[in-house]
């Protein structure tokens, strides 16, 4: 059988169709499936493998980016998550979701300090809709991010407003840093790899301002991911904005490896 995967949709989700796709170009069976069903039966989580929670505008963000979700999971499904998470299983958040779980306390542990981090509004003030460069930086062993093994860049777009990723203080960064948690950073397309981690990548190779660069977040397992950027929108080499302009084409986008590699962890 292969991997299940449930996508968590909310009020304003608008990704969740393009991530449910994604998951299933890789071969696995995704159901999209609205938090209200999660509350009613937090149990029902226990059929699948695999959480994600996809882009959008959850609720609006009315009153932020991703935190009624956050909270509705922190105060109603934290348990559930955490059990989720603690038997082996993978989690995800793209965009909003990547909001949501830093917001709910899933991603990162908290401590009496409050969170220790969040996301900003972008530091041009404004919503950025482009592509970006990202490269990954590699952990060893079991805490190895799963969802990015072998992958050493990738090219994908981001559309968000809140995106700056902000510690609470300089020890969390560093604590972080140390960690290897900061496995996806921003990077400049003409520079070689690792620069991103020596110094700060200006606009708009860094579209938000985030702190060391920070594109994405592992936790300590290696099995939960937030990113900002969009793997599920550049799955296929047609979505690349210069495709037609491509000599040669490769085989898919470079997303998709993202999906296949939470899959092949249950194979």
């Amino acid at each position: 059988m292969p991997p299940r995967v449930l996508i968590l949709r909310a009020p304003g989700t608008n990704c969740d169709e393009e991530t449910a796709f994604a998951f299933e170009r890789a071969g696995a069976v995704a159901e999209r499936v609205h938090v209200n069903r999660l509350l009613e039966s937090p149990r029902m989580v226990d059929d699948y493998q695999i959480l994600c929670i996809p882009g959008g505008f959850s609720y609006g963000d009315d009153v932020g980016a991703g935190r009624i979700l956050g909270n509705q999971i922190r105060h109603h499904l934290a348990d559930m998550i955490h059990s989720f998470r603690d038997a082996g299983k993978l989690i995800l958040g793209v965009c909003n979701g990547f909001q949501v779980l830093l917001k709910s306390g899933v991603l990162l542990e908290e401590n009496g300090n409050g969170p220790a981090a969040t996301l900003a509004w972008n530091a041009s003030g404004r919503f950025q809709d482009r592509w970006v460069e990202l490269g990954t930086t590699a952990r060893d062993g079991d805490r190895a991010c799963v969802f990015l093994a072998g992958i050493e860049r990738m090219y994908l777009p981001i559309a968000h407003a809140e995106g700056k990723f902000v510690t609470r203080d300089r020890a969390t960064l560093d604590r972080l840093n140390e960690n290897g948690q900061f496995v996806l950073r921003y990077r400049r397309a003409d520079a070689p790899l690792g620069e991103e981690l020596q110094s700060v990548v200006p606009f708009p190779a860094n579209p938000n301002g985030a702190e060391a660069n920070v594109a994405g977040v592992c936790d300590t397992t290696g099995r939960v991911l937030g990113l900002m950027p969009h793997p599920e929108r550049h799955i296929d080499p047609t979505h690349h904005p210069r495709w037609t302009r491509r000599t040669t084409q490769p085989e898919a986008g470079d997303g998709l490896k993202l999906f296949q590699n939470a899959l092949r962890y249950f194979l």
